[in-house]
């Protein structure tokens, strides 16, 4: 696993690129937009939201120069936000619905034993982080949750719990003041492979 500093500064550099190209984005009918340069993930709101609670969660772990550039990087993610209120709300709904099927088909390989506990658990939970993070925007005003993917992701949430074996902090330790456990339990251990499967 890399450094979580090293991490975060990757981070940074992602929220800045994708707070550049966020009014463009949501003008667009593209969910998952390319930025551009190598290295870089698709631009997407669960994305930029994942990055942006961890960022201005963990500020004692940036430098000033960094603090800096996340808070222009938010600045003008509202900004891009300011007259897109409805066109951000049908595409966080939508990339919702997506993850919510992408966090359901791990459930399932790990159901078919596809998958043992030593497998990537750690890379795979950042959708569940994605999602946790769409719904937390979506419950402020102006916007609105829809009922069902809150149903659709307690259903995944028991799934996860029928397994679930706690452990430690899957992401770097610097990290947990981030995600305290009560809010993110599956950020603190990971399933138990099916037994019996292969």
């Amino acid at each position: 696993m890399h450094d979580g500093n090293e991490r975060l500064a990757q981070d940074v550099a992602v929220l800045v690129a994708m707070a550049g190209q966020m009014g463009e984005y949501l003008d667009s009918e593209i969910l998952f937009w390319p930025l551009g340069r190598g290295g870089l993930p698709m631009l997407t709101l669960g994305g930029y939201l994942l990055r942006e609670h961890r960022l201005l969660a963990l500020p004692d772990l940036l430098t000033s120069e960094q603090r800096t550039q996340v808070d222009a990087a938010v600045f003008q993610f509202n900004q891009a936000l300011a007259d897109r209120v409805v066109r951000f709300e049908a595409k966080a709904h939508h990339e919702l619905e997506a993850r919510l099927r992408q966090w359901e088909e791990y459930l399932k390989d790990i159901d078919r034993g596809t998958f043992d506990r030593t497998s990537n658990y750690d890379t795979a939970v950042e959708t569940r982080a994605m999602i946790h993070a769409l719904l937390d925007r979506l419950s402020l005003p102006p916007y609105r949750t829809e009922t069902r993917p809150t149903q659709h992701l307690a259903l995944l949430d028991t799934r996860l719990q029928g397994r679930w074996q706690p452990g430690p902090f899957v992401w770097p330790e610097a990290w947990t003041p981030a995600y305290p456990r009560a809010d993110y339990w599956w950020l603190y251990g990971s399933p138990r492979a099916k037994e019996g499967q292969s």
